[in-house]
């Protein structure tokens, strides 16, 4: 049975306050804004309150676009842009060339980047430092390209990065991709899921994401 508003108001009264903020970098037709929606459905889908939005503008396809999503155990009382994130994503490596990308992340934040480069090479070419950041480079597009038969890097990176947090559980991910998705789309996408879960380091970025 699924869980009301009310419902998790008040399971939720008891617990600490805790807010864990995501910022999502990418470019048209990546999928960026259906992966801060479906971030936040994996949260409802865990009883956790959730906030899932674009950043102004129209998405165009190959003009960055950025999306952000809050997860929290209470009603979450904040509705602007996200200017401190806890974690960025990154869809696409070429947007580590735009200068402020970094911007406003925690100094324990982690950077996951959807690229199938080393990070040294990486490091090297970013307008923004990465050095000394908590930072996954990860093939998101190569696995996807091998699953889905397409380039498109969201559903795998959300899946490294419940992996590497464990802010969710991934069969809560699997289950707003089920609202989503159907068929044969479905199942790529839990292929998809269960690859990258485990390409990345399990538990990596837990203390960073429960503090």
């Amino acid at each position: 049975m699924e869980q009301t508003l009310a419902d998790r108001t008040a399971a939720s009264a008891s617990q600490p306050a805790r807010l864990t903020e995501i910022r999502i970098h990418g470019r048209g037709g990546q999928g960026n804004i259906v992966a801060a929606y479906v971030l936040a459905q994996a949260a409802f889908e865990q009883g956790r309150f959730a906030q899932a939005f674009p950043s102004f503008g129209p998405e165009r396809r190959g003009a960055p676009v950025s999306s952000y999503v809050r997860l929290a155990n209470r009603a979450i009382q904040r509705h602007c842009q996200v200017l401190s994130p806890d974690f960025l994503i990154i869809q696409s490596q070429g947007l580590l060339h735009v200068a402020g990308l970094t911007a406003g992340l925690k100094p324990d934040g982690g950077i996951l980047i959807n690229s199938a480069r080393e990070l040294p090479e990486l490091e090297a070419e970013a307008a923004d430092s990465l050095e000394g950041r908590n930072v996954i480079v990860f093939g998101a597009d190569a696995l996807a390209t091998e699953i889905l038969g397409k380039p498109l890097p969201n559903t795998a990176l959300l899946a490294a990065f419940l992996a590497l947090t464990g802010l969710l559980p991934l069969d809560a991910l699997e289950k707003a991709l089920a609202r989503r998705f159907k068929d044969e789309t479905l199942e790529r996408n839990l292929a998809l899921v269960r690859a990258a879960a485990s390409e990345v380091p399990a538990g990596l970025w837990r203390v960073a994401a429960h503090a």
